[in-house]
C-alpha cells in the first residue's frame, strides 16, 4: 500500500512520477478538461491542527477528481475519549484514503501501520510531504523543468519543512544549502538526516553569501511559534526571553528583498505560509518580482491530486 509519510518510502522515480502527472493534472485544468477520476470514492482529512492551506488543497483537490472529502477535526470527535488505535482504524473503515494532520508524526505512521487505506501525513512536527512535493512543482515550472534546478537554499531553521523539501531535491539530485543555526528539536529524524545526507547533495552553510552564491531558489518557513503571542500580538511575558532569544539567533537570516537583490538577484523566492511579515521574510520579499510564493500555495492543490491517484494506483491522467 502506498503510504506518504516522510518520503523516505519514495524514490527518485516516484517523485519523478508524480511530479509529471500533476503537470499534466495542471495543464488539463487550465484547459477545462477535467476528467472524474475518482467518482464515490471518499478521503478523510483529519485534523488535530488549524490549517488554511492544506484544508482548502486537499478538499478542492479531491472534488476536482469527482471524488468527497470530509473534514474530521479532532476537536469535535471522539478521539480523546478511547484509544487512538480503536478509533483510528474504525475512522478508515469510511475511507478510500486518510489525510491526516497531526500533532504526532508516531500516529500518522500508526494510522499507516494498520495498511487499511493509504495514508498522507498532512504536516506532522517532523515531515510535510505535500509542501515538499508542491514546491518541487513550482520550482519545476519556474525552471522549465526540475532537471534545470540545480541548488536551493533553505534559510531560518531546520523544521518538519526543510527535511522532507532536502529529501527529496537530494533524491533529485539538486543541491540543497541549509543556511539555519538551529534544528527544531521536535522536527529531528536521524534517518531522514542520513538518506538525505548520504546522496552528497546536502550542505550546511551559516555566512549567507557563500550560501546564497548561485541560488536557483530560497526557501523559508516560520522560527517564531504563535503561541508566544497575546491576542493583541504583544509578546506574553512568560515567553519573551525565548522570543528575544530567537530574534538575536535568526533575524540574520531573515529572507528579505536585501539579501535576494544583493546576493541572489535570479533566486526565486518561496514560503510555504503563512508568512509572519518582519520575522522569517519581509513584506518586500513576500512582494518582490522574484517571489512564486502564491503560485506555491496554488500547487498544493495541484500536485495532491497527482499524489491522492498515485496512492490509489492511477498513474495515467
Amino acid at each position: 500500500m502506498r503510504h506518504i509519510i516522510s518520503l523516505k518510502e519514495q524514490s527518485k522515480e516516484d517523485i519523478l512520477k508524480m511530479l509529471d502527472m500533476a503537470i499534466k493534472l495542471k495543464e488539463k485544468r487550465n484547459k477545462g478538461e477535467m476528467k472524474s477520476y475518482l467518482p464515490q470514492k471518499t478521503m478523510i482529512m483529519f485534523f488535530e491542527k488549524s490549517s488554511t492551506r492544506t484544508r482548502l488543497s486537499f478538499e478542492a483537490g479531491m472534488t476536482e477528481l469527482g471524488g468527497h472529502a470530509i473534514f474530521l477535526d479532532k476537536r469535535t470527535s471522539q478521539f480523546s475519549k478511547t484509544d487512538f488505535g480503536h478509533e483510528i482504524q474504525a475512522v478508515m473503515r469510511y475511507a478510500d484514503i486518510l489525510m491526516y494532520r497531526a500533532k504526532k508524526a508516531e500516529n500518522v505512521e500508526k494510522a499507516a501501520s494498520f495498511d487499511a487505506v493509504p495514508v498522507i501525513d498532512a504536516c506532522s512536527e517532523k515531515y510535510h510531504p505535500a509542501q515538499a512535493l508542491s514546491d518541487i512543482l513550482t520550482m519545476a515550472e519556474h525552471a522549465d523543468g526540475i532537471e534545470n534546478v540545480k541548488k536551493i537554499v533553505w534559510l531560518g531553521i531546520e523544521n518538519n519543512v526543510s527535511n522532507t523539501l532536502k529529501l527529496a531535491c537530494a533524491k533529485l539530485g539538486i543541491e540543497v544549502v541549509l543556511a539555519a543555526p538551529e534544528v527544531d528539536p521536535d522536527s529531528v529524524d536521524e534517518d531522514l538526516d542520513k538518506q538525505a545526507e548520504d546522496t552528497g547533495n546536502v550542505k550546511k552553510i551559516l555566512d549567507l553569501e557563500e550560501a546564497l552564491e548561485d541560488a536557483d531558489y530560497v526557501h523559508t518557513d516560520t522560527w517564531i511559534n504563535m503561541e508566544f503571542f497575546n491576542d493583541d500580538g504583544s509578546v506574553k511575558d512568560s515567553f519573551k526571553d525565548e522570543y528575544d532569544r530567537r530574534i538575536d539567533t535568526f533575524k540574520p537570516y531573515q529572507l528579505n528583498a536585501e539579501i535576494i537583490d544583493k546576493y541572489a538577484p535570479e533566486a526565486k523566492i518561496m514560503h510555504c505560509m503563512p508568512c509572519h511579515l518582519g520575522y522569517e521574510i519581509s513584506r518586500d520579499a513576500v512582494e518582490h518580482d522574484n517571489s512564486v510564493i502564491f503560485d506555491q500555495a496554488e500547487n498544493r492543490m495541484h500536485m495532491q491530486k497527482a499524489m491522492i491517484l498515485w496512492q490509489l494506483g492511477i498513474e495515467k491522467v
